[in-house]
């Protein structure tokens, strides 16, 4: 959007200064804050009346596995725990995984995100069946097609199924494989300056379906071309003794035999982290992303967010995998986030704000990103607005408040870069009738008996 614009009286927005006034945006850019009564400091060329929005940062998705949008509810994995699903799950994705489906399971993922608030995702793709090779760059199409922010987190296994381990031989790399298009992605993708759209992380999946030795080389490269490291760690109790079994040590040990425990890093789930390997992540810099919904879903725990922010640990949010959550939406995992703290750690303890904050700010520094994630003056205008003018809206004091509280799922607008990827409620350049219909079809297959 070329020119001055002015966000116009919002009816509230998550933003010190600007309540009642609002913000101006230029070249894709918050430039101003305007506060109630006041005008911006200098002419602008368009308005846009906020009157009936509540505004907030644009949502920041720090874990996700969107090819999983295929086997949502599958029968087969429904009722069970991490680790029953996922071996009811393995085997059907290593078979019926097709290059067409994946590209429909990302688009989906992307279209269903980005409806929530979602600007800006990661998504930890680690499954590399027969002619996903391309994997990385099919996700970066459709994230640039919708105009989303995305780090693509190039993800890995190298153990196949053997004593307990459960990887598909199939869908199984070699060393070489895994880190040459790691390069070549990082070469490609990975752009480092101030408002970028694509980023690369590196991922290998978690400890017990990756060796020790390609964590230390994943390590090596991220450091050489400064990008960030993700991994799943601890998500269950069985996990933790894993490592302890396993690699005689803690988890957070191994991370640090892995050359990992540093800020490059941040962790899916991190459940069960007793209090020394909390501490000791914190004197790190090692993030963890809590994803919510899909704990609860699969009784894995409770992530001690809690603790682990007073220890110094950046926490953000994840929807995690689609087959385990199970759906897309962020707005829903802000919630669902604020619930499940609460129950913890009691209602005065965690409030809406922290949840909006996890979601929007803390999600952004796992990704290392400090260029988004807030309304400051500076920062890229990426932003969601939501109305509140449903049934469970009606009767709402405080507006900020409702969104979490009263559950909001949908934003009616999204801009990304100062540029809106959502009107209105639907997604620009989407046909979402004939996306649901072709993803419906293409997830048919994976009904199909193994």
């Amino acid at each position: 959007m070329k020119g001055r614009l002015w966000i116009q009286s919002p009816l509230a927005i998550m933003a010190e200064g600007a309540g009642g006034g609002g913000i101006v945006i230029e070249n894709g850019r918050i430039v101003e804050l305007v506060a109630a009564g006041g005008q911006p400091a200098l002419p602008v060329d368009a308005r846009f009346d906020a009157g009936r929005h509540v505004v907030i940062p644009g949502l920041v998705n720090a874990h996700h596995h969107m090819f999983q949008t295929l086997t949502r509810a599958h029968p087969a994995a429904i009722n069970k725990s991490l680790w029953p699903w996922i071996r009811a799950l393995y085997p059907i994705w290593a078979k019926h995984i097709t290059p067409e489906a994946f590209r429909l399971a990302v688009r989906l993922g992307l279209t269903e995100l980005l409806l929530s608030g979602c600007t800006t995702t990661s998504d930890h793709h680690y499954l590399y069946a027969a002619g996903l090779e391309d994997a990385m760059d099919v996700e970066a199409e459709e994230a640039a097609s919708l105009g989303m922010r995305i780090t693509l987190t190039r993800g890995s296994l190298n153990i196949k199924d053997q004593q307990g381990v459960i990887s598909p031989g199939n869908v199984v790399q070699d060393d070489d494989v895994i880190l040459a298009d790691s390069e070549r992605v990082l070469r490609r993708y990975h752009d480092r300056s101030e408002g970028a759209m694509t980023q690369v992380a590196l991922a290998p999946c978690a400890p017990f379906d990756v060796t020790l030795d390609l964590m230390q080389k994943t390590a090596e490269l991220a450091e050489r071309h400064d990008c960030r490291l993700h991994t799943h760690l601890v998500e269950t109790r069985a996990e933790a003794e894993f490592c302890r079994s396993k690699f005689a040590c803690t988890p957070v040990e191994y991370l640090d035999r892995c050359n990992w425990l540093n800020s490059r890093t941040w962790l899916a789930h991190g459940i069960h982290f007793d209090d020394a390997e909390i501490a000791e992540l914190g004197r790190h810099g090692v993030g963890v992303c809590h994803c919510p919904t899909s704990n609860m879903v699969l009784a894995s725990g409770m992530c001690r967010t809690s603790e682990m922010e007073a220890a110094g640990v950046p926490v953000g949010l994840g929807v995690d995998g689609s087959a385990s959550n199970d759906n897309s939406n962020l707005m829903e995992a802000v919630r669902h986030a604020l619930m499940l703290n609460r129950l913890t750690y009691g209602a005065e303890t965690v409030t809406h704000f922290d949840a909006l904050r996890w979601g929007t700010a803390g999600s952004a520094k796992l990704l290392g990103r400090d260029d988004i994630g807030t309304i400051a003056p500076g920062r890229q205008a990426d932003l969601a607005f939501y109305k509140l003018d449903e049934l469970r809206f009606s009767g709402a004091g405080d507006p900020l408040a409702a969104l979490v509280l009263c559950g909001a799922t949908t934003a009616d607008r999204v801009m990304i870069a100062g540029e809106w990827r959502v009107t209105d409620g639907m997604p620009t350049g989407v046909d979402i009738e004939a996306l649901i219909a072709d993803h419906n079809c293409a997830a048919r297959n994976f009904l199909l008996s193994v």
